[in-house]
């Protein structure tokens, strides 16, 4: 890999602190940050998909990746599969991502305070048994984000698509 490509890759990995006075630089040039957030542990197509449409829902967007001991304290003893920091450069690497944070809370909700995005993105998945609104106990970062009236957009989620599935998938190789 190409010692620029690598540099440039890096360059979208920001601490918290970075990454505020980037998301507050670019809004006063007026662009709209979209946000959010996962464990991206086995990157698959659900995410690609995923992403590229979060992305076009703004000028900019930012991943909130979860820490190791985050992803163990909501997938498990097993995971994560690939550590934060590469999860973090494979992330960045990705051209619909324009930022990329690590964050060691179990949920992203102190991030949203912090960054208070424009737009909020999470998968369909994640739809509460009234249709269209999120399920506020599954996806805490929902009260965050109404609470400073930013926007909340679930997405589609491409059925057969996770990494729990792939998972199972490569656990019943012969």
């Amino acid at each position: 890999m190409s010692k620029v490509i690598h540099e440039l890759t890096q360059q979208k990995i920001l601490t918290r602190t970075e990454l505020a006075a980037e998301v507050q630089r670019r809004r006063q040039a007026g662009e709209r940050c979209v946000f959010t957030n996962g464990c991206f542990d086995l990157l698959h197509l659900g995410h690609i998909r995923y992403l590229q449409e979060a992305r076009e829902l703004g000028d900019f967007l930012v991943l909130g990746l979860n820490s190791d001991d985050s992803v163990r304290a909501l997938k498990g003893p097993t995971r994560p599969l690939v550590s934060e920091d590469e999860r973090a450069e494979i992330m960045a690497a990705l051209h619909s991502i324009d930022y990329v944070t690590i964050f060691p809370e179990v949920t992203a909700g102190e991030l949203i305070d912090l960054l208070q995005p424009e737009i909020y993105v999470k998968g369909a998945d994640y739809v509460g048994a009234q249709g269209g609104q999120p399920d506020m106990e599954r996806l805490p970062e929902a009260k965050h984000v109404l609470a400073y009236d930013g926007e909340i957009r679930l997405l589609a989620y491409l059925p057969h698509h996770s990494t729990t599935e792939l998972i199972a998938k490569i656990k019943r190789l012969p």
